[in-house]
């Protein structure tokens, strides 16, 4: 049986993307830190507020997470 993913957005969740889509977790480390893993905001905050924090753009970010799992 094949799931259909949702797609991530920008109001994507950083930790439910991070469990439901394995190979997101290297892009989370790439442009986040490692620090993302062990921050209690993981489980509420979006990959656009991530981003803002890190001054990046969430585009790119969210373009590598859905392009990776294909």
């Amino acid at each position: 049986m094949n799931a259909t993913k949702k797609a991530v957005t920008k109001d994507s969740i950083i930790g439910d993307v991070i469990r439901e889509r394995p190979k997101a977790k290297d892009v989370i480390q790439k442009y986040f830190g490692g620090g993302c893993f062990t921050c209690p905001g993981i489980n509420m905050e979006s990959i656009s507020f991530g981003s803002m924090m890190h001054n990046l753009d969430p585009e790119t970010i969210i373009k590598e997470i859905n392009t990776a799992e294909e």
